[in-house]
């Protein structure tokens, strides 16, 4: 079949990569080159691990004092707030937790194969070298201050993630430049990182490319239906494209799409900034994961990358780049000798629903359209999987994950994961 991709991030290109395995022609299309946007400015994780949600129980507590943080790792722009309000009820609700353990059971079966995955896509692109299976520390001041994500941790070991606790002096071996800033640490030894996001997307494009797609860099204004199909893909700046299937995985801009096939989702954009300090001397061999300071470090090719606020602002209000320099405040805190003499800043909009899970699989109104966005601070983890499932869905294969806790239609009154109003001003 010949397969429109509406996306070239990460879950876009590795669908595009998998749908190719299965012989189908595919044209992606993006007004960006390829990794670019949220592909672009991740913190790079390729973690099992990250299967938690962001709402976790009792998170209701923490958001007001957050609110009137300037430095704090929630912020909203006042004149959004009644926009987002109704998304943020959701959100507090998806955290309760019972709804945390069915969450985070569906995204481990999502996040598990993240290696597994990748690495055909990978191997195929000449570009293993970019992924990098080292491990992650969250580390602590103290292991009575660890007790605090106890919870969390619990639920992510019930779920079959491996987790070891690391004493001082084994976390001092591991890192020495973490020497006097934590005491406590826990290693999860599955869990790795993208040497360079953007590379590594941009590598399997590529191949995708050389392997016959192509790439249509213009904008989607909408479809011609024929029988409850798309039978074309309307272009901003060219004639109409003819399509058997059609992959919408546009991140945060979506929903803009859904909605022409008759879908209303609750994606809102939870933007990201990061700091990326291209002169390190740092020589940290694992990403950390800092959550009392609540930021992660990684180090990359392209140097070290800081990252770990979100704003809800929508998707058009300018960058306050005051977020940025926030976290990289923090790196010169716990990394008192860091070199920041040459540093980089970036926002981006990451695709989020309020119970921080994807959607995945069929619209119910597009017999040939074919969904995969909102993975929201795991795209890079995701991408890979999402991918796979989506073209063996295309193909009329039995998807390798339960996709039922990724539908589509989640969100419609009645069902789980409906309660409240769709926000107006979500993408």
């Amino acid at each position: 079949m010949h397969v429109a991709v509406i996306g070239a991030g990460i879950v876009g290109v590795c669908s595009a990569a998998w749908l190719q395995r299965d012989g189908h022609e595919v044209t992606i299309i993006d007004p960006l080159e390829a990794g670019e946007a949220c592909s672009f400015g991740n913190a790079g994780s390729l973690s099992p691990s990250a299967c938690l949600p962001v709402g976790m129980p009792g998170m209701w507590k923490k958001v007001p004092g957050w609110l009137l943080d300037p430095a704090g790792p929630l912020t909203i722009r006042p004149s959004y707030l009644p926009s987002v309000a109704p998304w943020l009820i959701r959100f507090l609700r998806a955290s309760r937790r019972g709804e945390v353990e069915r969450i985070a059971t569906a995204m481990r079966g999502l996040l598990g194969p993240v290696f597994e995955a990748y690495t055909p896509l990978l191997q195929r692109a000449g570009a293993m070298g970019l992924m990098r299976r080292t491990g992650c520390l969250y580390v602590y001041s103290s292991r009575e201050t660890a007790q605090q994500w106890r919870w969390g941790m619990d639920l992510r070991r019930a779920l079959g993630v491996e987790l070891r606790d690391v004493d001082r002096e084994e976390l001092e071996a591991l890192e020495p430049d973490l020497k006097g800033r934590f005491r406590f640490g826990i290693l999860a030894p599955e869990n790795g990182s993208a040497a360079d996001p953007s590379a590594l997307v941009k590598a399997i494009h590529a191949r995708c490319i050389a392997d016959g797609a192509s790439h249509l860099k213009q904008r989607v204004t909408g479809f011609a239906m024929r029988d409850g199909a798309v039978a074309q893909v309307r272009l901003a700046g060219d004639a109409p494209l003819d399509v058997d299937a059609v992959v919408i995985a546009a991140g945060a801009w979506s929903a803009l799409l859904t909605r022409a096939v008759g879908l209303s989702v609750p994606l809102e954009s939870q933007r990201g900034y990061h700091v990326t300090v291209q002169s390190t001397n740092l020589a940290l061999r694992h990403t950390v994961m800092a959550s009392e300071h609540n930021l992660m470090v990684n180090p990359m090719d392209v140097g070290l990358r800081l990252a770990g606020t979100v704003e809800l602002a929508g998707l058009n209000a300018p960058p306050d780049y005051a977020r940025a320099d926030m976290l990289l405040a923090r790196g010169r805190e716990l990394f008192p000798h860091l070199d920041t003499s040459r540093v980089t800043r970036w926002m981006g909009h990451r695709p989020c629903l309020p119970d921080s899970m994807p959607v995945i699989g069929r619209a119910p109104r597009a017999e040939n359209v074919f969904l995969g966005f909102g993975h929201g601070h795991v795209g890079m983890c995701g991408g890979a999987t999402t991918g796979r499932e989506i073209a063996a869905l295309v193909s009329g294969r039995s998807p390798e994950v339960d996709l039922a806790p990724f539908s589509p239609e989640r969100f419609r009154p009645g069902r789980r994961g409906a309660t409240a109003p769709r926000s107006g001003a979500a993408a």
